[in-house]
């Protein structure tokens, strides 16, 4: 394998699928990147495969002879990104098949790498579920969503994202056990590929963190394909791949846990109340992260403090519309920075019944079809 290719598109492609490269890989040949050359198609492809999550990618390159080699991805990339723009990068392969030679301008570099054959194959879906969507459609529910999946891997199906289309919408929803983002986005599809019972599939954050990125970073209005079947799900867009393993069981019904009703509602201006929440969260963050809301129905304004024991407490002051009849409740401020920045309306509804049920965030415009559900934090008095 010969290939001479621009330092700039190696280095960018090898930051892209490094981020799929295990960190604690349970086979040697996964702490590697393949690399394999076309002299068909004059392209290189990148793969970075952790058995879970897949990122492939290509590239223009003069391609003097066909082949393919896996090598360190994290020794590559950091010889590779200290290498002059200015200069191709050559790659060349010895008879062996396993010693690499890197040229530049300024230099060689000998790298040991292993073969080809011992890498595993990218899952391939070959039936099942398939579909086209809008990749600006696909990462407006995902950015809405993935915050508030879980971080904790022992509760397994809430360290996902939940994805049901039906028709053309899509409705993807996020939870910890702590709060839950549900997002509804129409048109995501660009054709009507399932049927009226809808398609649902839970996708790990890690992956969907993936494609996300792949999806902002197109320069393409290319609808997407997502393929679905046995287990495995791939994204694939012009030149780049992501595959993910779906996380098998049911998905809470999560539709369930958001109240019929609400007592009471405070609508305030979202920038204002992100930037009260912020100079408030400096003294929240020193005990146990929570701020209080206290409402006056007659005053107009809802007063947010924080406490911290033994360090200081303080407080702002915000006007709203106020409905319902007055009380005090209590959350995690960054729960509630989350779901604001996630939102993009100018003004915001908190919706509540009691300081102990769920409470929910909702926009004041109808067209943002967003729900933010936090569970309070019990007041001690």
């Amino acid at each position: 394998m010969k290939v001479v290719c621009s330092q700039s598109e190696l280095n960018g492609a090898l930051q892209l699928v490094s981020r799929a490269v295990a960190t604690r890989p349970t086979h040697p040949v996964l702490a590697n990147v393949l690399l394999t050359a076309d002299a068909g198609s004059n392209r290189l492809s990148l793969t970075g495969f952790d058995l879970s999550l897949g990122i492939q990618t290509s590239l223009a390159a003069s391609v003097e002879t066909s082949g393919a080699i896996t090598l360190p991805a994290r020794l590559l990339g950091e010889i590779v990104s200290r290498l002059s723009s200015d200069s191709p990068v050559t790659l060349a392969v010895d008879d062996s098949g396993e010693q690499v030679q890197l040229t530049s301008l300024s230099g060689s570099y000998q790298m040991r790498g292993m073969s080809a054959d011992d890498y595993p194959d990218l899952p391939m879906v070959e039936s099942g579920m398939t579909l086209k969507l809008q990749p600006e459609r696909l990462v407006q529910a995902l950015k809405g969503t993935l915050f508030a999946s879980s971080a904790d891997e022992a509760k397994q199906l809430l360290t996902g994202v939940h994805l049901k289309f039906n028709q053309r919408a899509l409705e993807a929803a996020a939870t910890d056990g702590h709060r839950l983002a549900v997002l509804n986005v129409d048109d995501a599809a660009v054709t009507d590929a399932v049927d009226d019972e809808g398609f649902a599939v839970t996708l790990p954050s890690r992956s969907l963190r993936e494609v996300e990125r792949l999806m902002a970073s197109l320069r393409s209005d290319e609808p997407v394909s997502l393929f679905c079947d046995r287990g495995q799900v791939v994204f694939l867009a012009v030149d780049q791949m992501v595959t993910s393993r779906t996380l098998e069981g049911t998905y809470p019904n999560y539709g369930q846990l958001i109240p019929d009703g609400f007592t009471r509602t405070f609508g305030m201006d979202r920038r204002a109340l992100i930037a009260a929440l912020e100079r408030i969260a400096v003294l929240a963050d020193q005990h146990n992260n929570v701020v209080k809301f206290s409402s006056q129905s007659e005053d107009g304004v809802v007063q947010i403090s924080a406490d911290a024991q033994d360090v200081g407490s303080g407080y702002e002051s915000l006007p709203a519309n106020l409905e319902g009849d007055a009380m005090q409740i209590a959350f995690n401020v960054r729960y509630l920075l989350d779901g604001l920045k996630a939102m993009g309306s100018d003004r915001i509804v908190l919706h509540c019944n009691a300081p102990t049920t769920p409470a929910v965030l909702r926009s004041d415009e109808a067209s943002e079809a967003f729900t933010y559900l936090v569970m309070p934090v019990q007041i001690r008095s």
